[in-house]
């Protein structure tokens, strides 16, 4: 057990024994920038430490049942990730330069790569990114060093907060970028294909959108083609288990953000960006690629077959700047996908959809709540319009212990009453009627109140 100096008489004890004075402990810190008295509270053990952190964590709402989508979800992790994922097999080289020290990092990595790959009905994948934000900007330079261009066209159905990354890493760059509104919640043909000209490099779209929307690009990417750009469309990996690829749409570049696959939602972080692209344009993929060989002794083995470190020596013709990847994440979302396999990820779709499905029927059976797009398909998630703003009602329902969705207006001018719900496995059908019936009491409560 370490000494803890508590009192006076025992922090002058501490002195005596280290043959120091409180003036030689401050000696180098100026008297003008001391501080007569810090007035810090008693010492704690880590017992005491451990008991007061945990009453600090109980003041958090975290045991919410979470309506919230919008890019993150709250899906099943089996126990099985995060206990096959702490293995000591894996923790091996953080940048495995010497191969045949790291066999089972890069093999992980080889194995995530061809999941991705199949997921995206893609012929490429690098070994991970940081998130989905940063593999949508990665997808565009790469887009655009491939055409040559410098024009960008991007629709308002893509995650907005995707788009304010792009807009952000963009500010400073020459790149032309157009934003095209959506009608309906879907993207708007007739003003994407007016923006596509000699110039446009890429053309970025998501599926599902923002709202949830289900499309099929494959009149986009034919007219992209036309005109010498590449579509780039960022994916919801769950959502393959029910919907057609965007490799099977035309897409030349698709990207997303992995944190579904068997990562937790945790404060923030750490997510998992993938991107996936044509094999005739591996060489302007940013980040690691991990290739399959053999040894000397004609066994399987695992290599970097293309890695950025080189690029300090290639300056101006660098692919990236990335230099790393999210290993660990990958790790668990290989791991969980190979534990669903085809099967497994295609029911965990339908389960979403359809619980999706059966909220939206009782959501808009509740007087005032009514659906802000009317598009044909969704998959797990919708917008609804609610008669007073959305933001204050989901504060209300805060406190009954629901996280109900997420108020649109934050990113959306109009759209001060919508809020974007998602619906994954893990919610029950008592836990879609409570959220009913709360909803419902709330709007009643507010009306009641305000005719008072």
């Amino acid at each position: 057990m370490p000494f803890i100096a508590n009192t006076d008489e025992q922090r002058r004890e501490m002195l005596e024994q280290t043959g120091l004075s409180a003036e030689d402990l401050f000696a180098d810190i100026p008297p003008e920038l001391r501080a007569e008295s810090l007035d810090l509270p008693i010492g704690m053990n880590e017992q005491q430490v451990s008991g007061h952190l945990e009453k600090l964590a109980e003041k958090n709402h975290a045991r919410l049942v979470s309506f919230l989508g919008g890019g993150f979800y709250d899906h099943f992790i089996p126990a099985a990730v995060p206990a096959l994922a702490s293995r000591g097999e894996f923790a091996t080289a953080y940048t495995p330069y010497q191969p045949e020290l790291a066999q089972g990092t890069l093999q992980a990595m080889y194995e995530f790569q061809s999941a991705v790959c199949r997921l995206t009905g893609m012929e490429v994948s690098n070994a991970s990114l940081y998130d989905g934000g940063t593999a949508m900007y990665e997808a565009m330079m790469m887009a655009l060093r491939i055409t040559r261009r410098n024009r960008v066209v991007i629709d308002e159905t893509v995650n907005p907060i995707y788009r304010v990354m792009i807009e952000s890493y963009t500010r400073n760059l020459s790149i032309d970028l157009e934003q095209t509104c959506c009608g309906e919640g879907q993207v708007s043909r007739e003003r994407i294909f007016e923006l596509i000209d000699e110039n446009t490099g890429a053309v970025i779209l998501q599926n599902p959108n923002f709202f949830g929307i289900i499309d099929d690009f494959h009149d986009i990417a034919e007219y992209a083609h036309e005109r010498g750009a590449l579509l780039i469309v960022s994916v919801y990996p769950i959502s393959l288990g029910l919907h057609k690829p965007p490799g099977e749409m035309g897409a030349d570049i698709v990207c997303g953000e992995g944190q579904s696959l068997g990562l937790p939602l945790s404060f923030g972080g750490p997510y998992l960006g993938f991107i996936a692209g044509r094999k005739k344009h591996v060489r302007k993929m940013p980040g690691r690629i991990i290739g399959e060989t053999v040894d000397t002794d004609q066994r399987r083995s695992f290599v970097m077959t293309l890695q950025p470190r080189e690029q300090h020596i290639r300056r101006d013709k660098a692919t990236s700047n990335i230099c790393s990847n999210e290993s660990l994440c990958a790790l668990q979302a290989v791991i969980y996908l190979s534990l669903m396999g085809k099967q497994g990820l295609a029911e965990t779709a339908e389960l979403c959809a359809d619980k999706a499905s059966y909220a939206y029927s009782r959501l808009t059976s509740i007087p005032g709540v009514e659906p802000h797009f009317h598009a044909k398909w969704f998959f797990n998630e919708f917008v609804l319009d609610l008669p007073e703003p959305a933001a204050e009602v989901i504060g209300r329902l805060i406190e009954k212990g629901l996280a109900a969705g997420f108020p649109l207006s934050r990113y959306y001018r109009g759209m001060e009453n919508s809020i974007l719900i998602s619906l994954t496995e893990k919610r029950t059908k008592e836990e879609i009627g409570y959220l009913a019936e709360a909803l419902e009491g709330a709007l009643e409560g507010s009306q009641a109140g305000g005719s008072r």
